[in-house]
């Protein structure tokens, strides 16, 4: 990977249901990068108590929203752990072009940058489908879909014989649909802002996850240098 000794900063940019954690975990294990999701960056930083922590944790039992000040003060402080020397896979933030600028002073701040911001392009009707067919086993935890990867017999599961299956009551199509919208009017921004600075890539997701793996590590490869 050359001689590179500053951390490699990803982004993983897709909507729900791109294969953004299947795809990052796959990525982890290649290059020995860290994924880091918003949502795990608060629990850690809450329970291990510290300042950006407690911060947090006031905020979140106010019942409001985690300011970008906390999260960033948080991503600073996880960037600077052992484990983040290779480099680390953002998943969940930024959200906004205001995160973004944020991110990209706190990382100045220690000579890194945004190595590569990846979008994972997909159909959004196919993603409906995809989203919208998804089961799993209440007993193990085993993922099924109706029309991908039903279990060999009717709501009986493969791995462990229970026979009692959950589904998210927010996967159905209409509300899997206006979640696109969302994240498309949300992340629009961030297209145009990681494309302006010259480090924006798109990979198709609709494939094989063994090919979408290949694509990305082509792009992930590259940017380590």
């Amino acid at each position: 990977m050359g001689d590179k000794t500053t951390p490699t900063v990803l982004i993983l940019l897709g909507p729900p249901g791109a294969g953004k954690g299947t795809q990052a975990r796959m990525l982890e294990e290649k290059f020995a990068l860290v994924q880091l999701s918003t949502g795990d960056l608060l629990r850690a930083a809450v329970a291990a108590g510290t300042d950006a922590g407690k911060a947090a944790k006031a905020v979140m039992e106010a019942g409001e929203l985690v300011s970008d000040e906390i999260v960033i003060a948080i991503l600073r402080d996880r960037l600077g752990d052992a484990d983040c020397a290779k480099g680390v896979i953002l998943d969940g933030f930024p959200r906004t072009t205001g995160q973004a600028m944020a991110l990209d002073a706190l990382l100045a701040d220690s000579g890194q940058k945004i190595n590569a911001a990846i979008s994972l392009e997909v159909e959004d009707t196919a993603m409906v489908t995809r989203i919208s067919g998804r089961f799993t086993c209440a007993a193990c935890g085993e993922g099924y879909h109706d029309t991908f990867k039903p279990p060999l017999a009717p709501e009986v599961c493969d791995k462990c014989g229970g026979t009692t299956m959950n589904r998210r009551v927010d996967d159905n199509a209409e509300t899997v649909a206006s979640r696109l919208v969302a994240y498309h009017d949300q992340t629009a921004p961030l297209i145009t802002y990681y494309d302006g600075r010259g480090v924006l890539k798109s990979v198709d997701a609709m494939g094989a996850i063994d090919v979408i793996a290949e694509n990305l590590a082509i792009i992930v490869k590259t940017a380590m240098q």
